[in-house]
This record gives C-alpha cells, structure tokens and sequence, in this order.
C-alpha cells in the first residue's frame, strides 16, 4: 500500500470523469471514480511495530484464540487502519489507537453475530462493557478484561476529562449495538435517515476523538470543544468517516442480510440496483466532507493550534478510512465484478 498513490482530484474533475453506474466494471472502479476525498494518501512509520503489538495484545487477551476471530483480524488489519488515520500520531498513542481498533472489530462482530439472533441476548455482553466504562466494574470475560486493560492505558496516557470522554463515547457506541439489533430484527424497512442516525451510533469513530485531543500539545478548553461549529466538525467526520466503509462492504453486507449500510438503505429508499445506490449514497458523503472542509477554512483562523491539530485528527479519519477500505482483504468483494443489481 505504501506504493499505492491516489490521485487528487476535484469535484469537477469527478463530475466529468465518472463513469455511468453501469459503465463502472466493479463498485470499487465506481466509488473511486466518483468519492472525492481531498486528503493524500499517508501513513505513520510506526505501523510494522504497531501491527506486532496489536497481534501480541489480542493473543495477551485470548480474543484470537478463536481460528474465525485470529481470520477476520488477518483480513481487516487493525493496524493500517490506525497508520492510516494517525500518521503524525507519537507511537505509543497510535498503539492505543491499535488496540481499540482491533478490540472493536472483534466486539462489532459479536455483537452483530449475536443481535441478529435475539437482540435481547446482547444485553448481558453490553453490560459488561457499560459496567467497566461507567463504573470500573470487574471484567467476567475476555472481551471485557480486554476492554479493561484499554481503560488502563487511555488512563495513562491521557488526562482525566480526555479519558472521561473516551469512556462516554464508548458507552455512546455499546448503547447504539443495541440499537442496531433491534432494527436488524424488527425493522426491515428501516429508511435512509434511520439508518444514519443509528449508523452514527455504532460508527465507533468518536471513542477516538479523545486520542486525537491527547496528541496535541494541550488538552482543549471546554470554549473549543463544545463550540458549535466544533460539534458540527465532529458530527460530519465521524459521519464521512463511517460512511466511506459502507461503500465498500455494501455488498459483504448485503449478503448477510445487513441493513445499517448508508448504501444499502439508498438501494431500498429508490428500489434501484446497487451501483446506483452507491452513487446517490457518495454525494451525501461528498457534500458531507464538502461542508467539513468548508468550516474547517473559514474557523482555521481563529482556532489554537491545539484545536487545529486536533480537527486534523478528525480529517485523518476521513481520508484513513478511504485508503485502508480500498485495500483491506475484508471488504475484497466490492472489486469483484458489478452484477445488475
């Protein structure tokens, strides 16, 4: 990947260049023909040691004991993933970074596998996690000592209102699985906007935002955090950020009979074939990194550069999880060639 560069192009360069749907030999020829990610491709030097850690944290925990588990790890390379968001990241943060990346696909896939079943059978695995973020709760499981030894290391390394986030947003996201399974259970005609909201809740991109702020030379002022335009910058990260990943694993997800997919919940709203849902489904997300990048210029001015820093963590999100969605093994089936619908 390192040798694999991608081009800059603008809005107008796409809208001329793109490909019809249907002229597009595989999603992946079309989402590159027609997402406009304005961030060159970078990545951190740290992540062969990083990628070492990672493997030894999970065995450390037990989590890939499991020949399905230590498989889906192989094809999802928690490690690139966080190279490629942080780059400029110090390498004991971008270790944590792993980690959490690592813990969450494997927390993610669970619960999915689980929820589908009976959403109320999540609830004891939940718990547990909620119990460990919200009060430092012993762990019962390896998932949840897993977890624990995370809260241990953000603790270290961050200051207590940057680890208090941190633990926030990752109740936020264990509350959004619940969510999930309950619409994947009860609600096959979940619209797009439904299918946003609780996308915005199991994205388990803002968890990360806190590492971001604990990367810069300060921790931010309540005055920069929660400014609105701020808020607003944070929103339309997390959301491009998750969303580009839709793209690419829409068609791994409709094979499972997925529904919380920015793509797929096009191709029901307009009854259409998945290529042209995907395009409908990439100008939300070019409008959505149009509108970060525009209040990203016009608040750069008067932001510290702690704040600036820490909203080009935000903008490493976006453009990491563009660059590592279309290499990882994990979501190969969207080069395969595009089938009518």
């Amino acid at each position: 990947m390192a040798g694999d560069t991608v081009p800059t192009t603008t809005h107008a360069d796409r809208a001329t260049s793109a490909p019809h749907p249907g002229a597009a030999s595989s999603l992946k020829e079309l989402i590159e023909a027609t997402l406009h990610v304005p961030f060159p491709f970078r990545c951190s030097p740290h992540l062969a040691e990083v990628a070492t850690g990672v493997d030894a944290w999970l065995r450390r925990w037990g989590l890939t004991d499991d020949p399905a588990v230590a498989e889906m790890i192989a094809r999802t390379r928690p490690a690139e993933l966080a190279a490629y968001n942080s780059p400029a990241m110090p390498a004991d943060l971008l270790q944590i970074v792993a980690h959490q990346i690592a813990y969450q696909f494997v927390f993610d896939d669970r619960a999915e596998e689980t929820g589908r079943r009976c959403p109320g059978a999540l609830l004891p695995m939940l718990s547990e996690s909620i119990g460990i973020l919200r009060d430092g709760a012993p762990p019962a499981t390896p998932l949840g000592a897993a977890l624990a030894d995370l809260q241990r290391q953000v603790r270290q390394r961050c200051t207590p209102a940057q680890a208090a986030r941190w633990a926030w947003y990752g109740r936020e996201y264990v509350h959004g699985l619940l969510h999930e399974a309950v619409v994947q259970a009860h609600s096959p005609d979940v619209g797009i906007e439904m299918c946003a909201s609780v996308r915005a809740l199991i994205a388990g991109v803002e968890p990360f935002y806190p590492l971001c702020e604990a990367a810069q030379s300060r921790e931010l002022t309540p005055e920069e955090l929660y400014h609105p335009v701020m808020r607003r910058l944070t929103r339309l990260s997390a959301d491009a950020a998750v969303w580009i990943p839709d793209l690419f694993s829409a068609v791994k997800e409709q094979r499972a009979g997925g529904l919380i997919n920015l793509a797929l919940a096009h191709q029901r709203a307009h009854g259409c074939s998945l290529p042209e849902a995907v395009v409908l489904a990439v100008r939300r997300i070019n409008a959505t990194i149009a509108e970060f990048e525009q209040l990203r210029r016009e608040a750069g001015p008067g932001m510290s550069e702690a704040a600036a820093g820490y909203v080009e963590g935000m903008a490493g999100w976006i453009r990491g999880c563009y660059h590592w969605s279309r290499t990882v093994p994990r979501y190969a089936d969207a080069a395969a060639p595009s089938s009518p619908d």
